[in-house]
């Protein structure tokens, strides 16, 4: 695979691993809710490693300049090649003030999510493409930015009926396999035709996403990050 892929895991899944991925992202710090600053620093990684800073716990209340220092000290002490600030809460002015102050300090790349991307000096990190979306229609509000796009093996509804079409992700239960290949969106697909609708699913194999991927390389996308416990067998 062309395209960087960073592969994000928990100390557990490091320490518990036969085999580790090339490029590791540790997975993850976040805000302490006892405490000012960030918990959950590793002591160790392997060299060239990512950093993900989640927001599962608020930033309200935590010193922007504490938490940019704590992930510096710690990018340089772990020799960290990047950092992702993976900000899944809606937009506020104090958590894009505590975004700029870490691009600010930190001299490794440092990616951060849609709603902070804006105005900004720095990759964006973009979920899955839906998989009814051709790739590059999804990247092209994007255009001319540095992409980092999260890799998953995504599976979707799409249900056709006289009068409407709605369009859903399905949460993997099972992997899915056999089906047609669609070579414009590239997933797979099967169909379910009955009296009064259609309903398709599409979803991920192994091989659409390394394709996916691929064609994300040669749209300009930079890096990928995706889960251990889900990719792992798929790209170790």
């Amino acid at each position: 695979m062309v395209l960087p892929l960073n592969l994000a895991m928990t100390s557990s899944e490091i320490t518990a691993a036969d085999t580790l991925p090339n490029r590791i992202a540790w997975m993850a710090c976040h805000f302490c809710n006892q405490t000012e600053g960030i918990t959950n620093l590793p002591e160790s990684l392997p060299e060239g490693a990512m950093l993900i800073l989640t927001d599962r716990e608020p930033c309200s209340g935590h010193s922007a300049v504490l938490v940019a220092r704590q992930l510096k000290d710690a990018a340089d002490r772990l020799r960290c090649e990047s950092v992702l600030l993976d900000f899944q809460r809606p937009w506020d002015a104090e958590a894009n003030a505590m975004v700029k102050t870490i691009i600010g300090l930190l001299p490794c790349p440092v990616a951060v999510t849609e709603a902070f991307a804006k105005d900004l000096d720095c990759p964006v990190f973009l979920g899955p493409c839906p998989l009814h979306m051709p790739l590059a229609e999804y990247l092209q509000p994007w255009s001319g930015r540095k992409i980092w796009i999260e890799a998953a093996l995504c599976q979707e509804g799409i249900t056709v009926t006289p009068s409407e079409t709605t369009i859903s992700p399905i949460y993997p239960t099972e992997v899915l396999n056999g089906g047609f290949c669609d070579k414009k969106l590239w997933c797979r697909y099967v169909t379910d035709v009955q009296a009064d609708r259609i309903t398709f699913t599409l979803f991920d194999t192994r091989e659409t996403l390394e394709k996916k991927l691929e064609l994300a390389h040669s749209l300009g996308v930079t890096r990928a990050v995706g889960l251990y416990q889900e990719l792992g067998e798929c790209f170790l």
